[in-house]
């Protein structure tokens, strides 16, 4: 039997409510949504952490980032001071180590052809995708985002240049189309990383003015005063300025979305085109939540509280669609929490290829499920981001178990409870109507940061309530 092949779609900072199939009212995703209507949904899918390089090294080890030691995103220039609050952020390895066999090697060793395509930030040169089993690599390298933006030059050292005005997700899906239109009959795995949605906020022009529009008709231009009210809220939290965006309605942003999808839709008509449809299973899922809360704040997550960089529902929790052909069933939703290392072992089984428990330790197969299973047989689901987020969030950790979330925030050593179904928007902290239920998750959560040797970070020597409040 012929091996299906495989394409994972990774967008970056794609919030849970970016997608009209999940529920946004100002953006516009057909393409997407088909997808959705041809595979599963799942409401409870996450990503490993709260910002990118973390659950992108988790996607390709099935291993959450605390046990690699990968916990934050990998910043080259030194740019970002430790000492930025109260405590020092934790130390943390800046790339993804060549000893671990990357879902692209194991694919590899089974026979598939394999190509990354758009973003890595895994790491410099050394640790680019062709050391991780990619034969072919456009567009990863150490770059968080195209330093010189969406339109040519990119200043993308794995992507030749394209012509004057070329816009980057354009590119990146002529290139996709280009490898399926050359590749023969071997199976394929294409690593899809897009660049988008990441800043700079930038789209074509005439879909810019499309929502520009569609603001103004809508009543959701009023933005552009900057003030707070409808459309944003401002307030001081404990080191920074924070910025939250209150609805949907930034027309670069919305711009943006519009063009990945129709290039997405380009991708399935190639696929249509070339008859691989019925025999190629497609992931679609985002590194972390929206950016919501700074840098222009363009886009928003509610009801999930905050975004990207943060330990809430709004920086983890992410749109994750899946069609397994003549596996998963149309239309089909799933609730069971997943995260970004399952995206392993299920790679492996569409393959139909031996798993790799000692390399996905952390990851659970979601083949139950995309088969119309109702669990996974799993207890709980952990995040640690030890570090100060750019986007305001502080220093935690967290596990999911059923329906409750307990987040221990280590600044002020603060733990917070949830009940996820009753309250999406973690509004209503039951940790101190919940005490037994409190420490049982909290004790679950301490014994988990042993087992993967989690760096909890240490005070800050330099800190003094004096200078609370501000950003050293």
């Amino acid at each position: 039997m012929k091996k299906m092949n495989i394409i994972l779609i990774l967008l970056d900072d794609m919030g849970w409510m970016d997608l009209s199939c999940y529920g946004s009212k100002f953006y516009e995703t057909p393409n997407i949504d088909r997808l959705a209507a041809e595979g599963m949904f799942f409401s409870d899918a996450y990503a490993a952490c709260p910002v990118c390089s973390p659950s992108r090294a988790s996607i390709l080890t099935g291993k959450y980032p605390a046990r690699l030691g990968v916990t934050d995103w990998l910043d080259h220039s030194g740019s970002i001071h430790p000492c930025r609050g109260r405590l020092i952020d934790a130390p943390y390895i800046k790339y993804l180590a060549l000893d671990e066999t990357s879902i692209a090697a194991a694919l590899k060793k089974g026979g598939y052809r394999t190509w990354h395509l758009g973003k890595w930030h895994l790491g410099q040169e050394p640790y680019w995708p062709k050391k991780h089993g990619f034969d072919v690599n456009l567009g990863g390298c150490h770059l968080g985002h195209p330093p010189q933006g969406y339109f040519t030059p990119w200043g993308i050292p794995t992507l030749p240049e394209g012509a004057p005005g070329e816009y980057l997700t354009d590119r990146l899906t002529d290139e996709a189309i280009r490898l399926l239109n050359n590749n023969d009959s071997t199976p394929f795995f294409m690593n899809f990383w897009h660049y988008a949605v990441h800043t700079p906020i930038q789209a074509p022009d005439d879909l810019v003015k499309k929502y520009e529009m569609k603001a103004r008709d809508l009543g959701l231009d009023q933005e552009k005063t900057f003030e707070d009210g409808e459309f944003f809220s401002t307030e001081h939290k404990k080191y920074q300025r924070v910025r939250r965006r209150l609805l949907q309605s930034d027309p670069a942003y919305a711009a943006m979305l519009e063009n990945l999808d129709r290039n997405f839709g380009r991708l399935l008509t190639a696929l249509d085109e070339l008859r691989l449809s019925d025999n190629t299973a497609i992931i679609f899922t985002s590194d972390n939540g929206g950016l919501a809360t700074a840098e222009g704040s363009p886009t928003c997550n509610a009801p999930l509280l905050d975004g990207k960089g943060w330990m809430y529902e709004g920086g983890t929790r992410a749109p994750l669609l899946i069609k397994v052909p003549a596996i998963t069933a149309p239309g089909s939703h799933c609730a069971t929490p997943v995260t970004s290392p399952d995206i392993y072992p299920t790679l492996l089984e569409i393959a139909g290829l031996p798993l790799r428990p000692e390399q996905h330790c952390d990851g659970v197969s979601m083949m139950p499920l995309l088969q119309g299973g109702t669990g996974l047989g799993r207890d709980a689901i952990y995040w640690h981001y030890p570090h100060y987020g750019n986007q305001g969030g502080t220093p935690g950790c967290s596990v999911r178990s059923g329906e409750w979330k307990l987040i221990e925030f280590f600044d002020d050593n603060r733990l917070e409870l949830y009940n996820l179904n009753e309250d999406i928007s973690e509004s209503d902290n039951r940790a101190t109507a919940e005490p037994a239920l409190r420490d049982r998750l909290h004790a679950k959560l301490k014994a988990w940061r042993n087992e993967v040797n989690a760096i909890i970070p240490a005070c800050n020597p330099q800190w003094n309530n004096s200078n609370q409040g501000t950003l050293s």
